[in-house]
């Protein structure tokens, strides 16, 4: 670009520095002059509908980045629009949307289920004034949550109420605090279960007040166990559903059934929120078998099998689910409108992605994986389709093991997939970064095989931003594969098992020790 002299100035007093003889024009010599002013790139319309998104501290500190970055020569001042698009986040929240190819349906340290079209819809739809505690026709106030709690009742028919707290291990404070404060809580020594992220269940029960009574062995209980300590004192008699283990051998357990007669309410904590018998998980108790064995509550998470949002479900007499809601401490576990409008989206909507990856046929899977290989290896990548075994997680269905298949790349793809711009999280296994395909959803696939071709070293000095882009351009991404032949993932929550290793660990630098499912 031609420099213009300023009338009255010369040359040298323009640029600060004498004109040698013979030399380019200054401008032409730097071209840091043609960074563009961070005024007049705001001005750009993507960087300004960057701002209506994300705010003008986040774009703006972006926009000097990229500037810096130029400056630097490590890019073009014609890449700085560009690069500080790049740069930005897709939304103004710090958590990052992932493919899940580990094989693991509900992982709990990816979110655990996630939310169908329908629930992503009525979160949208409730974020703004809504009618959750107020009746449009008489125009006074209304119970909390009553669609949804009428949708969860025709789910369960054996259901007298329903009530909705935060979280799984909310119900089962509240059941204990409402029922057993200063009582007893009889509890076979076989259920005495770790919850998770260190959480025990007898720390969490004698929290509330409850003394707890334990029964049996640790492989053996009976109901004579239970009869022989149930009183006056005791609050209730609790079942717990050990869901993220199974003992062998010689076991025996008390069945829900056998303990109605002992004159006290029995409740059951299922754990995984499955709410009817599933073909696929015909050892996996459900709420409404549970209560017509003669349960007086059930408690269950919300975001496991039943594929919907973080919440603790409670089901049951309702002579003691309304003395449960009513009680202080349930204004405290409430949820809000956002998970009232998901919970009732999920128990009234199509399939969740959870109820479909559980009965995603094998042998689609398998032809998903080998189309995906053949076109990554046409792009030179390392890449083939082999068998895989995927699992339930989010402490469901211990040791049901699922048919599946899985993409198998060179294990470096592991960290650069799950660091990338449109991050994949897989699984290591046998020297093997595997994508399984159980949890991609189909319509994923484009997606998954871009951040693949990205991660590929054959990607080169590619920016980061080349997914951001393909979005923007109305691409989606790919998922994962599979053909039989690859040991079993027997991993839940990603963590180890039968040798696989969760793919966030590199050869360079091991991750936190894993747990055998």
């Amino acid at each position: 670009m031609e420099q213009r002299p300023v009338p009255g100035r010369t040359a040298e007093q323009a640029t600060g520095r004498p004109d040698v003889p013979g030399s380019p024009p200054r401008a032409a010599a730097d071209p840091r002059r043609r960074i563009p002013r961070t005024d007049a790139l705001l001005h750009d319309p993507r960087l300004s509908a960057a701002v209506d998104r994300l705010g003008a501290q986040r774009v703006k500190a972006a926009v000097r980045q990229a500037q810096e970055q130029a400056r630097a020569g490590g890019i073009a001042p014609e890449q700085v629009p560009l690069t500080a698009l790049d740069l930005l986040p897709g939304t103004a929240s710090g958590l990052r949307p992932v493919i899940n190819a580990t094989g693991v349906l509900l992982h709990t340290n990816l979110g655990r289920a996630p939310l169908s079209a329908a629930a992503r819809q009525a979160v949208g739809e409730a974020a703004g004034p809504t009618d959750v505690e107020l009746d449009l026709a008489t125009g006074v106030r209304a119970r909390r949550g009553r669609s949804a709690l009428a949708a969860l009742r025709d789910r369960v028919p054996a259901a007298g109420a329903a009530h909705v707290v935060n979280n799984g291990a909310a119900a089962l404070v509240l059941a204990a605090t409402a029922l057993a404060a200063g009582k007893e809580i009889v509890v076979s020594r076989g259920e005495m279960v770790e919850i998770g992220d260190g959480f025990r269940l007898p720390d969490l029960l004698v929290s509330t007040g409850a003394r707890l009574r334990e029964v049996g062995t640790t492989n053996r209980t009976t109901a004579a166990d239970y009869a022989a300590v149930t009183g006056p004192d005791t609050g209730f008699v609790l079942k717990v559903h050990p869901s993220n283990f199974r003992i062998t051998g010689f076991t025996r357990a008390a069945r829900t059934a056998d303990l109605v007669g002992l004159g006290v309410p029995v409740v059951v904590d299922i754990g995984s929120g499955l709410l009817a018998p599933h073909p696929a998980l015909p050892e996996e108790p459900d709420a409404d078998s549970e209560l017509r064995a003669g349960a007086a509550v059930v408690t269950a998470s919300g975001d496991k099998l039943l594929g919907g949002p973080q919440c603790g479900l409670l089901l049951g007499r309702e002579d003691l689910v309304r003395a449960l809601a009513r009680h202080p401490l349930a204004r405290a576990l409430r949820v809000d409108k956002l998970t009232l409008a998901a919970l009732e989206a999920t128990l009234t909507g199509p399939p969740t992605p959870t109820a479909l990856a559980l009965t995603a046929d094998p042998e689609l899977l398998r032809s998903r994986a080998g189309r995906l290989a053949t076109a990554l290896a046409a792009d030179g990548i390392d890449v083939r389709a082999v068998g895989s075994a995927a699992t339930v997680g989010g402490g469901g269905a211990p040791g049901v093991s699922l048919p599946s298949a899985a993409l198998s790349l060179p294990e470096p793809y592991a960290a650069v997939l799950r660091t990338g711009h449109d991050p994949v999280v897989g699984r290591l296994e046998a020297g093997r970064c595997l994508l399984d395909l159980r949890a991609v959803p189909p319509e994923d696939d484009d997606r998954l095989a871009d951040a693949v071709r990205t991660a590929s070293p054959r990607a080169g000095a590619a920016s980061p931003g080349t997914a951001r882009r393909a979005e923007d351009r109305g691409r989606q991404a790919p998922a994962v594969a599979a053909e039989p032949g690859a040991r079993p993932a027997g991993a839940a929550e990603g963590e180890r098992g039968k040798g696989g290793r969760y793919a966030g660990r590199t050869a360079a630098g091991r991750g936190p020790a894993e747990r055998r499912p």
